[in-house]
């Protein structure tokens, strides 16, 4: 047992005992937490907004798998970042908020910036406390530490109040939170679950965000083989399942391609693997999914179960799960080799439709979006991670293979609150997690305003960061459900055709290119990515129509309709 002086040196010394070398933030005025975290030696990338704080520590916990931390101060620092929280929790990824706290003795007295912090974030986290004595400080971080990677993830808040500030805080190493998990489930013939994926004759198997860091060794693409399965994916679980596998039918829900329908309208059993089967996961599926066609799902909390859908549930581990079904398939009748050799057309299919896509695209004078993506794919490493948001015309990143992620590319996307300015923000976290990758960030102008204020910070630890700006000149998603009315609103707009382009701030290691044209595409691209391969941050900006727009079901050619999709999905995106 030993005591340190002040909350802030005991949290950092405990943070390092779990491994944190980086965390996020911008700290309260007396600057504890700053030094604190600084001489322990971990990293503190300091942040110019609260939010965009837990954004950063929301995308760092995405791509690593690891704790993402944020430290922030107090009242409107708080609430300010509620709505990283939501993002983080959506997206049920491990992050600890760290806030400071008025004083036990000066609440209730109209203090400076006193809030009931703990109220204002219950909703939006897993677990949240206040230390308001030495002794139980200790406890609660390795708690608040344990409950944000255990289970379904998600984020967690944890007060550290000023009168913690300089008092000795106890800490006892042998006290230090070990914990194991099973890797192990035995499942028995008589497991309703495996009875009817045994049966199954037509399946498709739906991965969610629940397996990005749970298919080691290409367990996934093995049992979809074993299975004879069709294998689609949430926006979520995308970079959870190589998409290079000739299985692999695209996206679901909302962002189902064409080609893929027929699947869904003639499959007979959907196993839903670590997804919540949230509404655009979901939207437009044919009637009878959940009626006479179950849906398997499996997830590690019961929380995260839809009700909405008939058919087995299965509480543990997605990978545990899979492999304990594995050992059980070798007395499964063969596979459906009618269903594997038409999923496999629908895959070729897809890649052909976007090579003619591309090819009919070449012969319009104008640059298109799909263009700038295939670019991107020729130029920038196989390894790169892109991140994204969702709005109008950056949804073509979520339309595969135009956007391919393969056992090398990965994806990080806002979760289904598609929080605006969030993929923005969290390429600084996704950075951090991964410095040797090639970051990409594919992202609306309405959103990279958001999150201009965080510019320099991305400047300061980017090191090759590259921002894709599909510039409209404002929320382009707005604007076109403003321009859907039956019933117009005269005299509104949400998008300025005069400011584009020209709100790219001049900054020192910032670069900035416009793409000048379709001839100079390429030469351009590689241009922006040798900058980025030499450390720079570059902005990438791209002069975007409005009817330069790709939904789930648009026909790909010259003019590219504004189509509608679900309101719930559209929140306040560009």
């Amino acid at each position: 047992m030993s005591d340190v002086t002040g909350a802030w040196t005991a949290a950092a010394a405990v943070l390092r005992e779990y491994g944190v070398t980086t965390v996020f933030g911008l700290p309260g005025d007396d600057m504890e937490a700053l030094a604190a975290v600084t001489d322990a030696e971990i990293k503190f990338v300091l942040c110019r907004d609260q939010r965009n704080a837990v954004f950063m520590a929301t995308g760092y916990a995405l791509q690593s798998g690891r704790l993402g931390v944020a430290v922030i101060g107090k009242g409107p620092a708080v609430t300010n970042a509620a709505t990283g929280l939501l993002e983080a929790s959506s997206s049920a990824a491990p992050v600890l908020v760290l806030s400071a706290g008025t004083a036990t003795e000066r609440r209730g007295s109209g203090a400076f910036q006193e809030l009931d912090q703990v109220a204002a974030v219950q909703g939006l986290v897993k677990w949240a406390a206040r230390v308001e004595h030495p002794d139980r400080f200790q406890a609660a971080l390795r708690r608040a530490a344990l409950v944000a990677q255990t289970g379904a993830p998600g984020p967690v808040y944890l007060e550290l109040p000023d009168h913690l500030l300089t008092v000795p805080i106890p800490l006892d190493e042998d006290r230090a939170t070990r914990f194991e998990t099973t890797q192990s489930v035995n499942v028995s013939d008589v497991s309703s679950a495996l009875k009817v994926v045994r049966a199954a004759r037509r399946p498709i198997l739906l991965v969610g965000g629940g397996m990005r860091h749970a298919n080691q060794s290409g367990l996934l693409e093995q049992f979809a083989a074993e299975l004879g399965a069709a294998v689609a994916c949430t926006a979520s679980g995308r970079g959870a399942v190589d998409e290079a596998s000739p299985l692999f039918c695209g996206l679901s829900g909302l962002y189902t391609p064409e080609p893929a329908a027929r699947l869904w309208a003639e499959t007979d059993c959907v196993v839903a693997l670590g997804s919540r089967l949230e509404e655009t996961a979901t939207y437009q599926w044919p009637d009878r999914i959940g009626r006479e066609v179950p849906v398997v799902q499996v997830n590690v909390d019961a929380g995260h179960f839809s009700f909405d859908f008939g058919g087995p549930k299965v509480l543990g581990e997605v990978q545990s799960v899979l492999r304990a079904w594995r050992l059980q398939m070798e007395r499964r009748e063969s596979r459906n080799t009618e269903w594997v050799e038409a999923v496999r057309e629908v895959h070729e299919g897809l890649r052909s439709a976007a090579e003619d896509t591309l090819r009919e695209l070449a012969s319009v004078p104008q640059i298109h979006i799909a263009e700038v993506l295939h670019t991107l794919q020729q130029v920038v490493p196989g390894d790169r991670v892109l991140v994204q948001e969702n709005g109008l015309q950056d949804m073509w990143s979520y339309r595969f293979p135009l956007y391919a992620c393969t056992s090398e590319a990965g994806s990080v996307v806002p979760s289904e609150q598609t929080s605006l300015g969030f993929g923005a923000a969290a390429a600084v976290g996704v950075k951090q997690a991964a410095p040797e990758r090639p970051v990409v960030a594919f992202v609306g102008d309405g959103a990279f305003n958001l999150f201009d204020a965080d510019l320099p910070t991305a400047i300061e630890q980017g090191h090759g960061l590259l921002y894709v700006v599909l510039d409209n000149g404002g929320y382009g998603w707005l604007q076109s459900q403003l321009d859907q009315r039956e019933r117009p609103v005269p005299g509104h707009s949400f998008i300025d055709p005069a400011a584009v382009s020209s709100r790219i701030p001049q900054l020192p290691g910032l670069r900035h290119l416009t793409l000048s044209g379709k001839a100079t595409l390429l030469s351009d691209v590689t241009q922006a990515w040798k900058w980025c391969a030499a450390g720079d941050v570059v902005v990438l900006t791209v002069l975007a129509r409005m009817d330069d727009a790709l939904f789930a079901d648009a026909a790909a050619g010259g003019d590219f309709p504004v189509l509608e999709r679900p309101e719930a999905a559209g929140g306040t995106e560009q």
